[in-house]
């Protein structure tokens, strides 16, 4: 697509705006709700899909179908990730008034972190074709890692902290206790971070390793800057509702990494291709539709099989709990 600068401006405002009416719903530290949530993310998903109509209207099948394809990747790369900030929340013991504040601001920051990756990215893909083999590579290893931790079964470990919040804790000092929503205070003369800014980094600052998967993932995906950045941006934007939409829901998705790693396998393979055909070799490409279908049905039966064997496996447990259970006795009764 051919977008202009005044088209780019519109688009960040636009956001701008939402972000800001969102925050202004929001502003009250309160106990979101799921019907609260609910309403919240079908708005958000309501607001892409019209996005992607006018991307369909204004700029043809091609484009809308990039972002699409890229927006669901995201999303459904976004819901993996979920499973960090959970760890996040309760590392921080984030009172739950507050957490719909901490989101918010940690989603921001990581919208513009990624805004820097995608910008940089944009360029090395204009300048080096042969980015597209590493990127291929990359995912395609991604994809196996990601395997390799859903054999292994593990239980979820502690959330560590890395090395620059740590170095920001020791610059600044956090204050021992929340203290609202404020982000500094006055200790002992000195001004230091409450634990409610540094869960904030933590979480804008997490999603920099979870950009390092997405960003190139929707690169194969599409090349054109303007599709990733809104594509990322409308997947970020929802992400503070899914969150206590579906929290209680994440632990039965035992199969998403099984799912996310069939998507980035593909992708990584269509980027392979794309590289080759780049380079001269006549090899066939993948086209957006075929993507479409594939992520799609992916998560679908990824969703489905998740649930049913979330569903055996309480059985199952229920069934045991009661085997386990004392025999009643002539005497006990």
């Amino acid at each position: 697509m051919d977008v202009s600068l005044t088209l780019w401006v519109l688009t960040i405002v636009g956001l701008c705006a939402l972000i800001a009416v969102d925050f202004f719903i929001g502003r009250k530290p309160h106990d979101v709700s799921v019907k609260e949530a609910g309403i919240w993310t079908i708005v958000w998903i309501v607001l892409a899909g019209l996005f992607g109509l006018g991307l369909l209207v204004f700029g043809g099948g091609q484009p809308a179908g990039e972002f699409f394809a890229g927006y669901i990747t995201e999303k459904s790369l976004s819901v993996d990730n979920l499973f960090v900030i959970v760890l996040i929340m309760a590392k921080f013991a984030v009172p739950s008034q507050y957490q719909q504040r901490v989101l918010l601001v940690g989603v921001l920051i990581a919208l513009v972190l990624r805004a820097i990756f995608i910008a940089a990215g944009a360029a090395i893909i204009a300048s080096f074709s042969w980015v597209f083999y590493i990127f291929g590579a990359f995912l395609i290893y991604t994809a196996w890692k990601l395997i390799q931790e859903a054999r292994a079964d593990e239980e979820d470990e502690e959330f560590e902290e890395n090395k620059l919040l740590k170095a920001a804790e020791r610059r600044f000092g956090v204050a021992d206790r929340y203290h609202g929503t404020k982000l500094w205070i006055q200790q002992n003369g000195k001004r230091v971070m409450t634990p409610m800014l540094v869960v904030m980094l933590a979480i804008g600052s997490t999603d920099v390793l979870f950009a390092l998967d997405s960003i190139p993932a929707i690169f194969g995906l599409t090349q054109d800057p303007y599709i990733v950045f809104t594509a990322n941006a409308f997947a970020l934007m929802g992400l503070r509702q899914l969150y206590f939409l579906i929290g209680g829901l994440l632990r039965k998705l035992v199969h998403l990494s099984y799912g996310l790693s069939i998507i980035l396998g593909f992708i990584g393979v269509k980027l392979v291709l794309h590289a080759l055909h780049e380079s001269g070799v006549h090899v066939p490409e993948i086209s957006i539709p075929v993507s479409l279908g594939v992520i799609c049905s992916v998560l679908i039966v990824t969703t489905i099989t998740s649930l049913r064997a979330s569903r055996k496996k309480a059985e199952a447990e229920a069934a045991a709990g009661q085997d386990e259970r004392p025999a009643k006795t002539d005497v006990d009764a």
